[in-house]
């Protein structure tokens, strides 16, 4: 090229796709902006809109950067830093590959974010798409460092080699941390546990939770004390969730009569005491008729049970509260008794001599 253009020819024809680049950017950009305005018209949430909104700048960049390293390349005054000027174009190209990457990346997570996740109520997709984000970042922009060594001439193999071997390393050290981040991902997969519900871990704590987080998650006990448990424990407990697949709970208080009530009558009179608290009571669940059953003969009383229903966990223990001292006041109005424990003994022989027969 060198002999069949002058010096002057060389540097016109630099200047010209300096230019070039120049303009075609410009037109891309515009071209780019006229497409993202009609795609918002017709759905402002389109992933093709996503996609191509994340490249506008970044394609003008590209187009202009071409521009620029064509003509350096053409100018006979770098003619000497031509090898030079060809690495770094080759690094230039790979940031902005990465960078395009990265924002096509990151547009489809706020896509899927917007579009889909905010529709679920499960917070899976939330933590997954903040792991993936930053793992796509790191993963990009290391795979374009070493290319950028690679083209500077600096042997990634050893490189490589120690990063397997430090990777190793890193990945024993952090494997609790791991555990409980997929732990933290199979808890909220399968969505039986949601911020706010009330469980109970099986020999654990028992509390509202609060938080699930990548590593642990958190609850607030009765006693108002935050209590932070690892996910690898609670991916592999036992966990009652009093909060689903209904807030609402069932209640059973059992008691007992004595042998010589009247069970008709016990019958009519708990059914009438559990209306009246499921009406007076605004943690009752309202418009469901309370149950009752006898249970068994005890030894000191026959049992039974009443079952009604309160609005939550927390209201389950003033509705039953309420009931019991609603139902020991009526019983004691109405003379039925709930019998201490008696025992009655009998004997198959005559019965042993009493304290006046002893002393004769």
């Amino acid at each position: 090229m060198d002999a069949q253009l002058s010096d002057n020819d060389l540097r016109i024809l630099a200047a010209a796709f300096a230019v070039a680049g120049a303009v075609v950017a410009l037109v891309y950009l515009g071209v780019v902006r006229f497409l993202q305005g009609r795609m918002r018209n017709r759905d402002p949430n389109t992933l093709a809109g996503a996609v191509i909104g994340s490249q506008s700048a970044l394609g003008a960049l590209l187009f202009l950067y071409l521009g620029v390293y064509v003509a350096l390349l053409l100018l006979p005054e770098l003619e000497g830093w031509r090898d030079q000027i060809s690495r770094g174009g080759v690094i230039g190209f790979v940031a902005i590959g990465a960078m395009g990457v990265n924002r096509v990346g990151s547009a489809l997570i706020v896509w899927y974010a917007t579009s889909i996740a905010r529709k679920t109520e499960s917070h899976f997709d939330d933590l997954i798409l903040r792991i993936l984000g930053r793992f796509l970042r790191v993963f990009v922009w290391g795979i374009a460092g070493l290319i950028a060594l690679d083209t500077l001439g600096v042997s990634i193999s050893p490189l490589l080699g120690g990063l397997g071997i430090t990777g190793i390393a890193v990945a024993l050290a952090l494997q609790p941390t791991l555990g409980n981040i997929f732990a933290g991902a199979y808890v909220l997969s399968e969505g039986a546990i949601e911020e706010g519900d009330y469980i109970e871990l099986q020999g654990g704590p028992a509390g509202y939770v609060v938080n699930i987080g990548w590593r642990s998650t958190t609850i607030r006990t009765w006693l108002n004390n935050y209590v932070i448990i690892p996910n690898s424990v609670m991916s592999s407990s036992t966990i009652t969730n009093y909060s689903g697949p209904d807030p609402r709970m069932s209640i059973l208080v059992t008691c007992g009569v004595s042998y010589d009530s009247d069970l008709e009558q016990v019958n009519r009179v708990a059914l009438e005491v559990a209306r009246e608290t499921i009406l007076a009571n605004p943690d009752a669940v309202q418009g469901e008729e309370p149950w009752f059953g006898f249970d068994r003969f005890g030894d000191s009383n026959i049992d039974f049970w009443i079952f009604l229903r309160a609005t939550s966990y927390a209201g389950s223990f003033v509705v039953t509260s309420d009931l019991i001292k609603r139902l020991h006041a009526r019983f004691r109005q109405d003379g039925i008794e709930i019998n201490y424990p008696v025992r009655k003994l009998v004997y198959d022989a005559p019965a042993p001599p009493g304290p006046a027969q002893d002393a004769t």
